[in-house]
């Protein structure tokens, strides 16, 4: 495997062990001072994976980049659903929280949220419509949970 190719496969695949890490350590350390934080982050993916991301994969079974054009991925995939992305979907989903609470960490988050879901276009198991969905959903989502919290928290 050429090493851009292992680049690709390490951002695509173990990236989101390290975000999903990172996440946690921050939870952990905030947990006194804020702590609706994992109430919020659970919310938000829960809709955004959840709810939203398998409902339209639900009713549009849109095939993957290497089941369409019948080539082997960089990472290995069931020939499930594409659109939208549910990586992208949940950890643009945890960014939006982070951001709420922590704007460098929010923008950091984010940032790395689109590096890996841009290596999953790039791994081929993904369209780049996908993981710009996804992005959006997950956004939107934390939105709303951030808005249903400060509106019961009155």
């Amino acid at each position: 495997m050429p090493f851009t190719d292992s680049i690709i496969v390490f951002l695509g695949e173990y990236l989101a062990h390290i975000l999903g890490a990172a996440f946690l350590v921050f939870w952990w350390e905030n947990r006194k001072r804020f702590p609706r934080f994992l109430i919020e982050s659970v919310g938000a993916v829960l809709l955004s994976r959840g709810i939203i991301t398998e409902s339209i994969r639900f009713f549009w079974d849109k095939p993957r980049p290497f089941v369409q054009e019948n080539f082997t991925p960089l990472i290995e995939h069931t020939a499930s659903p594409s659109f939208p992305s549910g990586h992208a979907a949940f950890f643009f989903a945890l960014g939006g929280i982070l951001y709420a609470y922590n704007k460098p960490a929010g923008i950091a988050f984010l940032l790395t949220s689109g590096v890996l879901s841009a290596s999953r276009v790039l791994a081929g198991v993904h369209w780049t419509s996908d993981v710009l969905a996804g992005g959006i959903i997950g956004l939107a989502s934390a939105f709303i949970i951030l808005r249903l919290s400060r509106k019961f928290q009155r």
